[in-house]
């Protein structure tokens, strides 16, 4: 931790400077915004639907709280700043509590659940204050972003949709699982189903570099795809090629984000920012160099990450080489047969069991061919067979898909990508059934925990940087007008928390408890969350770029 306590205290001492010059200006410039008018000399009393008074006023943009009230009046922010004389239909007394903008998940896999009548009102996501989220990350999901948008709206969705297009999905559908570069044809329909993203209002271009069938793909394809984004003012997010040394090397993979996002003149963003596996443990601190060293050449680079020590893929994702996965699993299936190829696939499967420190390490989140196994971890399958974790990974592989939770990361990592200005809060959750398997609990948690192990107890973060990354910066990043930000004329989610009592439930053993500590949450100004109670009320929307 060397280094850290000197950037957060350089960090705070800047803030104090910052607030002291503009927080002044920010309350009066906000105050001026909500003033009632005034006639005969003496103020008419301005009247809201919801007036949230004497709370502790996060604006989002990285300023200290301020005491303040907020009045909201339909669906948008319609003051704030001191409105003791004004009335509303619904008046609550925030005093004590921190009023913010909803949070803003750029990275997550609810977007399958949120479209089931079952999961559609998001009380996993709003309980840890979200009231916007990011689908089709990693270069996956759906490709006809119309037919997605209806599926949400069918039941009605709890949180706001914000819709990338799945760059993976999309050479799925032209190349399916050929391993080559496209013809000039096939990459002119791709660009053609990107652009159809677009129009149809998605906020940005997802890829999953290291995931077949985007791993086919070389970085001059996502350039040409990213540069389709870029005439619609949209970013470029990566799960970028290696987050380890499995084939280019993290770094590599960094600047391969990097240079898609110079040539494609848009913004790019390393998305839930890692070094994965002891091999690369310490090599955050290059990260950041490389990341500040093209923005210090004018290249728009950001990241986002979660605040775990474990992540989450398939267990095929995480074991098999993807030379082998080429063509399907049909061509995976001939190769096994193949005593030669097989030996192959084993030897590769052991060094990639390595970089991620050992079957100890990887725990079975899903298994529908044998639920027994979940919750359990690779070495302890393998032990009760009697054989070894590698032939026995393959073994799962070939008999079903299997979702893993891997530990493989280093506080130090996580805390130095964590300070830094330019990365925002994600999930890389899914939203999933109660006592359906045993997930990453970051789908349940993630928000919550970044504020509380983070803010509270570790003190890596102060609270208004945290709130930051969680909302004006990912609003910034990827264009919400209106919203990540407290302030007359914006969009009204709000949220309302209680930092003593802010805190992720879910833990590895048990995912499935929601967060806690959200006493009122507001999506697009009506309560989700009341009284630290759900009203079920579904008030989001599927958003579409401007």
């Amino acid at each position: 931790m060397r280094g850290l306590h000197s950037l957060r205290l350089v960090a705070g001492l800047l803030t104090a400077c910052s607030l002291a010059t503009l927080a002044p200006a920010a309350v009066a410039g906000a105050q001026s915004a909500g003033a009632p008018a005034r006639a005969s000399g003496q103020p008419a009393a301005e009247r809201y639907d919801v007036l949230l008074r004497n709370g502790r006023v996060l604006d989002g943009t990285g300023n200290a709280w301020v005491r303040a009230d907020v009045g909201i009046r339909g669906d948008r922010i319609a003051a704030v700043g001191d409105l003791r004389t004004a009335t509303a239909a619904t008046v609550l007394d925030a005093e004590g509590l921190y009023v913010a903008p909803g949070f803003v998940d750029t990275h997550s896999h609810a977007g399958g659940g949120l479209a089931t009548r079952e999961l559609s009102g998001a009380r996993q996501l709003l309980a840890q204050g979200l009231t916007t989220v990011f689908v089709n990350p990693d270069g996956g999901g759906q490709v006809d972003l119309e037919a997605q948008r209806r599926a949400l709206l069918a039941n009605g969705v709890g949180v706001n949709v914000a819709l990338m297009v799945p760059h993976g999905s999309v050479r799925g559908e032209v190349l399916g699982m050929q391993d080559r570069a496209p013809t000039a044809a096939e990459l002119r329909r791709m660009e053609e189903l990107v652009q159809r993203g677009f129009d149809a209002g998605a906020f940005a271009l997802s890829s999953g570099p290291f995931y077949a069938p985007g791993s086919y793909a070389k970085t001059s394809e996502l350039v040409a795809l990213a540069r389709v984004g870029a005439r619609y003012g949209a970013p470029y997010q990566s799960h970028i090629r290696d987050e380890s040394d499995y084939t280019i090397g993290l770094l590599a993979a960094v600047e391969e984000v990097i240079t898609v996002a110079r040539e494609a003149g848009t913004r790019g963003v390393v998305t839930h920012a890692k070094a994965l596996g002891p091999n690369v443990w310490g090599f955050s601190a290059a990260i950041v160099q490389r990341v500040e060293r093209a923005r210090e050449q004018g290249v728009e680079v950001f990241a986002d990450q979660y605040p775990y020590d474990a992540s989450s893929t398939s267990l095929a994702a995480a074991l098999l080489p993807r030379w082998a996965q080429a063509g399907g699993n049909d061509s995976l299936k001939v190769r096994l047969a193949d005593a030669t190829q097989r030996a192959r696939i084993i030897a590769e499967m052991h060094e990639n069991l390595a970089r991620r420190g050992g079957a100890n390490r990887i725990q079975i989140a899903s298994y529908r061919a044998d639920t027994t196994l979940e919750g359990r971890t690779l070495a302890q399958i393998a032990a009760a067979r009697g054989a070894e974790a590698v032939p026995t990974a393959l073994d799962l592989v070939t008999r079903g898909s299997a979702s893993i939770v891997s530990f493989n990361m280093d506080d130090e990592d996580i805390e130095r990508l964590m300070v830094q200005p330019w990365t925002m809060t994600s999930s890389d959750g899914d939203l999933v059934p109660a006592g359906r398997g045993v997930p990453h609990p970051r789908g349940n948690g993630a928000f919550a925990r970044k504020l509380r192990k983070y803010v509270v107890e570790d003190q890596v973060v102060d609270l208004a940087s945290a709130v930051r990354s969680m909302t004006s910066l990912p609003a910034s990043v990827y264009r919400l007008p209106d919203r990540g930000v407290l302030r007359a004329g914006a969009h009204a989610d709000v949220v309302v928390f209680d930092l003593a009592t802010v805190r992720d439930r879910a833990t590895f053993e048990d995912p499935h408890q929601i967060a806690e500590g959200m006493v009122h949450v507001l999506v697009n100004g009506r309560f989700a969350i009341r009284d630290r109670k759900f009203t079920d009320a579904k008030a989001g929307e599927v958003l579409r770029r401007q």
